[in-house]
C-alpha cells in the first residue's frame, strides 16, 4: 500500500478500502486474506479487523499528492466493487482519479456484475456532476471540483473526457469458466482501457471471442449523441491487454505450460500487449532439466499425457521467462 509496488505489471499500489470475500476458485489460496487475517484482533494493528471490509478515507487523496506519473494498482488488498462498498464512496474513488490524471489506474475486479450496474447508475445520476461533487467533498476545494468537470466534460485534448482515459478496467479470469462470467460484463462497460488478470491461471482459456482481429472496424461508444459527441472515441469493444501469472504461496497450484503459451500466442495473433507476470511455486520440467526437486507428474495434475512435469523449485527460482524471454508489453492509451 504504498507508492512503490513489486508487482510486475504496476509502480504502485493504492487501497482506499481493504478487505474482501471469496468468490472463485481463483480466491482459495488469496494472499491478501492470508496477510490480513494474522493480525485480526491486535489492538491497534491496521489490520486488526483482519479481512474485514473497512473504508480508509483518510489513504483518498495519496495519489493526487505522487507528483511523478505512475500506473496504480487500485485496491491490491480488497475488490472496489465489492458488494458493501458504499455507492457514494465508490464515487470519491472515481473523483480521485479524475483528480490525477498524472497517473494511469489500474483496477481490477471479480464483481464485474456490480461494476457494470455502477457505471450504467452513474451516467443516468450524470457522472460529470456527480464526480465532481464528490471532487469538492473529498478535497474541501471547489476548484478540485471544477477541476473534474472540466476533465469529464471535454478532456485534456478537447476530447470527450468520459470515461475516464487513464482508467483501466479489468478482470480476473482464472479458467474459461470465468472467462465466460466476466468478460462479457467487462465488454459492456465504458473504459478507455480493458484487461484481463489471468492470474492464478489454473485452467486453459479461450479468448477468440474478445480478442481484436485484424481487419476489425471500431464501433462507438456514443451511437445515441447521449453525452453529444457521436462517433468521437470508440468503445475499444475488445480486451485491449492480457496479464498472465502463476500462483505462489505455500498452498500454490500448478499453472500449465500450454495455458500460458496459448495466450501468449492468442495475443500475438491478435495484436494485443500480453504481460508475463510470473510462473508461481511451480515450474515446467523443461526448465530446470538438470535440477531435481519436489515434483508430479503432468497426470497427477490433470494435465493429460504430457511430457513435461511440474517441478515446485519457488517463485524467485521459476522466474518469469517463457520460451526464453520475458514478456513485458503494455497497451497504448488514447489521449
Amino acid at each position: 500500500m504504498s507508492d512503490k509496488s513489486k508487482i510486475e505489471w504496476t509502480d504502485a499500489t493504492w487501497n482506499p478500502v481493504t478487505g474482501c470475500t471469496k468468490v472463485s476458485e481463483g480466491c482459495r489460496n488469496c494472499y491478501a486474506l492470508t496477510f490480513a487475517e494474522r493480525w485480526r484482533g491486535t489492538a491497534g494493528h491496521y489490520f486488526e479487523k483482519g479481512f474485514d471490509i473497512v473504508m480508509r478515507p483518510d489513504k483518498l487523496l495519496e495519489p493526487v499528492r505522487w507528483r511523478r506519473p505512475r500506473k496504480v494498482f487500485v485496491n491490491s488488498m480488497s475488490d472496489l466493487f465489492h458488494r458493501e462498498i458504499p455507492q457514494d464512496y465508490i464515487d470519491k474513488v472515481f473523483a480521485v482519479m479524475a483528480l490525477a490524471p498524472q497517473h494511469e489506474f489500474q483496477l481490477l475486479t471479480k464483481r464485474p456484475e456490480r461494476m457494470l450496474h455502477y457505471f450504467q447508475g452513474l451516467e443516468k445520476r450524470g457522472a460529470r456532476q456527480l464526480l465532481a461533487d464528490a471532487a469538492e467533498a473529498i478535497t474541501g476545494d471547489e476548484n478540485a471540483g471544477i477541476f473534474v468537470a472540466n476533465r469529464i466534460g471535454a478532456g485534456a485534448s478537447s476530447k470527450p473526457g468520459w470515461p475516464l482515459k487513464n482508467v483501466w478496467l479489468g478482470v480476473s479470469v482464472e479458467n474459461h469458466k470465468a472467462a465466460d462470467e466476466r468478460i462479457p460484463l467487462l465488454i459492456q462497460t465504458p473504459a478507455a482501457v480493458r484487461w484481463l488478470s489471468c492470474e492464478p491461471l489454473i485452467g486453459p482459456v479461450d479468448l477468440s471471442k474478445w480478442l481484436m482481429t485484424p481487419g476489425w472496424t471500431p464501433t462507438y461508444y456514443d451511437p445515441d449523441n447521449i453525452h453529444g459527441y457521436p462517433n468521437s472515441e470508440p468503445t475499444n469493444e475488445f480486451i485491449n491487454w492480457v496479464v498472465v501469472g502463476g500462483e505462489s504461496g505455500h498452498k500454490a497450484r500448478p499453472m500449465h505450460l500450454a495455458w500460458a503459451r496459448s495466450l501468449r500466442d492468442q495475443c500475438q495473433a491478435a495484436g494485443v500487449p500480453f504481460l508475463f507476470k510470473q510462473w508461481g511455486e511451480w515450474t515446467p520440467g523443461m526448465n530446470f532439466p538438470d535440477f531435481i526437486p519436489s515434483s508430479i507428474s503432468a497426470s497427477d495434475m490433470g494435465f493429460g499425457n504430457d511430457l513435461n512435469n511440474v517441478w515446485r523449485v519457488g517463485k524467485k527460482a521459476a522466474g518469469r521467462e517463457l520460451d526464453g524471454r520475458t514478456w513485458d508489453e503494455y497497451p497504448e492509451v488514447r489521449v
